[in-house]
């Protein structure tokens, strides 16, 4: 998983509250169990004419050439509601989507952004806006969690520190759990001693 530190990009304003994950990826795109192959997909209803077609609307906002090379999606609240489907992170991540701005998310689609270098940044929405309205590329600054516009429009979000940790070292779930590696090891190497039996089967392996 690529590491987030710090990203000045293209924000993309989405500003409708409870975007769920059928509009972020329908089940209809969802054609594998993989990470790849689904940022076509991405916001297929909105994005093109007809379900059948992959005629772009051009009024969509990803569609519009100011915001081709996206990189931070606005939205509004209630942010990844629905289903805990992954895939919509998947196809975010995939499409080059690096973070989400919102004042609100649903906490589930939250912990697939963390778990896929996706950063879920909580602002209010007056600050959303004001982003939105600015038209200029915005930076995350994830080690010292501030959104910045320019010297005098910069706002502090708030983010666990594990989430954080994990984004910044480009950890997954297994990777973090794998940090800890020797205290396993250590706890094995003792537990052995208490409960041999449990252990039978690693000396036929």
């Amino acid at each position: 998983m690529k590491p987030f530190t710090r990203l000045t990009a293209t924000a993309a304003p989405l500003l409708r509250d409870n975007i769920d994950t059928d509009t972020i990826i329908p089940s209809r795109e969802m054609k594998s169990t993989g990470k790849s192959g689904l940022a076509d997909g991405l916001f297929a209803p909105w994005r093109y004419l007809s379900a059948q077609g992959r005629a772009p609307d051009p009024a969509f906002v990803l569609n519009q050439p100011r915001y081709a090379d996206a990189e931070i999606i606005l939205g509004g609240s209630n942010f990844g509601c629905g289903s805990s489907r992954e895939h919509a992170v998947w196809a975010l991540a995939e499409y080059g989507i690096r973070a989400v701005i919102a004042p609100s998310f649903a906490p589930i689609f939250a912990g697939n952004c963390v778990r896929n270098g996706v950063v879920p940044v909580v602002a209010e929405s007056r600050i959303v806006a004001q982003i939105a309205a600015d038209g200029r590329p915005v930076t995350i600054d994830l080690p010292n969690q501030r959104i910045l516009l320019d010297e005098d429009h910069s706002w502090s979000f708030e983010i666990g520190a594990q989430d954080k940790a994990m984004l910044l070292e480009g950890l997954d779930a297994i990777d973090l759990t794998l940090k800890h590696r020797p205290q396993v090891a250590a706890f094995q190497a003792a537990d052995k001693q208490v409960r041999p039996w449990i252990y039978l089967g690693d000396a036929q392996r």
